[in-house]
């Protein structure tokens, strides 16, 4: 049990270190008190000693520390420059350095009585310096040690897709110098490249897929020195510091990567002056920047920051935020830009693409931005997909409409195949290559709006809303067509045209993955359509030649005597020049189709033959003893037949008269 002295003494004790703790605000009061108290008292002399040995601990410390760290500040006024220690080279200054900074902080954390308060404030000081040293230290070694991103190591996410942004099709045939505009500004009907009407599609490249590792963008042995100097800017309170000189630093680098992959810094404004040749090329890089830049770049300089700043995921997400805001900005800016820009058809597939990169790597940019600081940008691509897919569907409606109302008025020679029909029918094709892209946006757009007008999908409940697109874009076609086919004048060519046409269309769907989306029917529907206009064909061109070929009005009546040779004559006389004229004309008639060319001709003799051969059968006789009876019968059915093969070639003939006489 402690007597009452003893409790005395430690009641004492502990009010002179009140006394001490509540008055002692500058040294020399503290020094005063200290002396008063002790000749008070010699119980003090123990208390006040300690005291004493406590700070002259705390001083002696803070020297040291303060020599290491003062070292490097004199060094640089005295060379006018900011040396840097050596972190590469060798470690031992850099650990001295950082140890104590270490001393320092802790002097700052401790709870250090009134009288250690001109200490703490040295202390507060000093670390104040050392963290500008440091905030220097940490951007050197991250810019020094940054690795050099080539376009190689950026292009771990191979740009695969599918086009190249030309949709006529020469396939061998002279189409002449004529082009034809389907909108305002366009270039025309561009040939097609070879193998895009083919099994092989310019502009193919093959997928390559990425790894699941990080690119490394700091080299790794900087890592730990970087790791050290972040831990001690956060510890002392400098998170702010460090985030900012880790950006400043790290944002240039991401710029400069945006340049290696061909992203420039270009206003709205600015884009939207940019012709469309070096725009599609812009277009094309920019769909390609995204998904290096999002599922590789971007990762990666989030796991850099972690392997810096440690745990602390708030600094983290903050960290990054202010690092990659600007290169993901930029690349949401050009989007911008081409959703508000002139829509043109040529630039759907480029849309099309750049909707696609940006829809693949959405989860993984809300992967990237979780929290609260980066909710803006993920807000930002949303909005960019959702105009970009608005431009799509926008731009695919004008598109219909300039199929529709394209009024180009000169004919296509021979009644061949129009510039745009061949236009129409690849743009299509290579628009399958968006199916999944567009039956999603088209019955989106669908829900959102009501089609009754031009956008009026045709309601066929089998198909689907990519099904429904390519039919109405085709009927579009087809009524564009047929205005144009009243351009000739004659009857006949003008099914030639639409048999050449619809063909084409029918071929084009059939062989390809449209045919899976409009199905068999619209196939055999639309080749039922191709042999009514060769009935069709038939009727316009050969009717006034078989009208020759009949009975009435020659006479005869089972009698010889009773035949008018004048009509006899006449009536041969007029088939000749029916038939010459057909000739003439219709060898320079273009039917593009083998297949249906040789049909035309056969249908022809079935039709023109048999009767010719059986009127010259009846009436032949009836002109043999007249004068000149090979003006009259002037051809053979063989010659016929053999004339008839020169039909639909394209290259205007004349027939040389073999003035056949009856005895010939």
């Amino acid at each position: 049990m402690a007597t009452k002295t003893e409790e005395g003494d430690e009641k004492l004790v502990a009010v002179a270190q009140t006394i001490l703790k509540n008055l002692g605000t500058t040294e020399n009061i503290t020094q005063d008190m200290i002396f008063i108290l002790s000749k008070f008292d010699d119980r003090f002399s123990n208390v006040f000693a300690d005291n004493s040995n406590h700070k002259s601990e705390i001083e002696e410390q803070l020297e040291i520390s303060e020599k290491v760290i003062l070292k490097w500040e004199e060094m640089n006024t005295n060379t006018r420059q900011r040396n840097c220690l050596r972190w590469e080279d060798s470690h031992d200054e850099a650990s001295e350095y950082l140890r104590a900074v270490d001393d320092v902080i802790r002097l700052t954390e401790e709870d250090l009585t009134p009288c250690d308060g001109e200490l703490k404030d040295r202390a507060e000081s000093l670390l104040q310096q050392a963290m500008a040293r440091l905030e220097d230290e940490f951007r050197h070694v991250l810019a020094r040690n940054t690795v050099p991103l080539d376009g190689d190591r950026l292009s771990s996410v191979s740009f695969s897709r599918r086009v190249s942004v030309s949709f006529a099709s020469n396939e061998g045939e002279n189409q002449g110098s004529e082009t034809t505009s389907v909108e305002d500004g366009q270039e025309g009907y561009c040939e097609e490249k070879e193998g895009v009407d083919g099994d092989e599609e310019e502009g193919e490249e093959e997928e390559v897929e990425y790894g699941d590792g990080y690119l490394d963008l700091i080299n790794p042995n900087a890592v730990c020195d970087l790791r050290e100097i972040a831990e001690r800017m956060i510890r002392s309170g400098y998170e702010k510091e460090w985030c900012q000189v880790y950006s400043s630093v790290r944002r240039d680098v991401l710029d400069e990567c945006l340049s290696i992959l061909g992203i420039e810094k270009l206003s709205i404004e600015e884009v939207q002056k940019i012709e469309w040749r070096s725009l599609d090329e812009k277009m094309k890089k920019w769909t390609h920047a995204v998904k290096n830049v999002i599922s590789v770049l971007l990762p990666s300089e989030k796991q850099l920051i972690v392997e810096i700043c440690g745990g602390s995921e708030l600094i983290t997400e903050v960290c990054f935020t202010e690092t990659t805001k600007g290169c993901v900005m930029q690349l949401l800016n050009f989007g911008e830009a081409i959703i508000i820009g002139r829509r043109a058809s040529e630039k759907l597939f480029r849309i099309l693409d750049m909707y696609d990169a940006l829809a693949d790597v959405m989860p993984g940019l809300q992967a990237l931005y979780p929290n609260d600081s980066g909710e803006f940008l993920c807000n930002e691509a949303r909005g960019i997909l959702d105009g970009l897919g608005e431009s799509a569907r926008g731009t695919l409606a004008e598109f219909e409409n300039a199929v529709r109302g394209e009024t180009s008025r000169k004919a296509t020679h021979g009644g061949e195949i129009h510039p745009l029909t061949r236009y129409v029918m690849n743009y299509l094709k290579l628009l399958v290559d968006y199916s999944d892209s567009l039956n999603m946006l088209l019955k989106s757009g669908t829900e959102d709006s009501d089609h009754s007008g031009s956008n009026n999908y045709l309601k066929t409940d089998d198909l689907s809303p990519m099904g429904h697109c390519l039919l109405s874009l085709i009927s579009s076609l087809e009524s564009n067509l047929q205005e144009k086919s009243k351009f000739y004048e004659e009857g006949g060519i003008q099914y030639i045209f639409l048999m050449n046409n619809i063909l084409y269309i029918v071929q084009k769907v059939k062989d390809s993955e449209l045919g899976k989306l409009l199905g068999d029917h619209w196939v055999r529907k639309r080749r039922g359509q191709v042999r009514q206009y060769a009935t069709s064909y038939l009727r316009a061109s050969w009717s006034k030649a078989l009208s020759f070929m009949k009975d009435e009005g020659i006479g005869g009546g089972g009698s010889s005597s009773s035949v008018s040779k004048v009509v006899l004559k006449e009536r041969f006389k007029n088939f000749n020049l029916c038939f010459e004229d057909i000739y003439r004309n219709q060898s320079a008639w273009k039917v593009t189709d083998p297949q249906l060319r040789e049909e035309l001709r056969l249908s022809i003799s079935e039709k023109v033959l048999p009767a010719y051969r059986s009127f010259m059968g009846r009436f032949r006789g009836h002109l043999e003893r007249g004068r000149h009876s090979g003006k009259y019968i002037k051809y053979t059915p063989e010659d016929l037949e053999n004339y008839l093969l020169d039909l639909f070639e394209g290259m205007p003939r004349i027939l040389q008269n073999p003035r056949r006489t009856l005895s010939s």
